[in-house]
């Protein structure tokens, strides 16, 4: 096939698929159309108030507060003893 004839065909190919497309509707045209908003008109209202300010927070790190373990001087032995040797009820 020579060159010409190769080059003929794409262009009448191209022609083809242009008028396709061409006659096919276009998204736009098969949407229906589209409706106007509704508008609603209110009285007119007066609100009282006052503005707040906006707030700022500020977060620190937690800090050593430095507790120590107590050291336990009492001893419960006697305590505990005098328990066990009791009646439960």
């Amino acid at each position: 096939m020579t060159p010409f004839k190769t080059l003929t065909r794409l262009a009448f190919g191209a022609l083809a698929l242009w008028v396709v497309d061409a006659s096919l509707p276009s998204d736009a045209a098969a949407q229906p159309p589209r409706r106007q908003p509704a508008v609603i008109e209110l009285e007119e209202i007066e609100i009282e108030g006052r503005v707040q300010k906006p707030n700022a927070f500020y977060i620190l790190n937690r800090s050593n507060l430095g507790y120590e373990v107590l050291d336990l001087r009492t001893s419960f032995v006697r305590e505990i003893v005098e328990s066990v040797r009791r009646d439960p009820f």
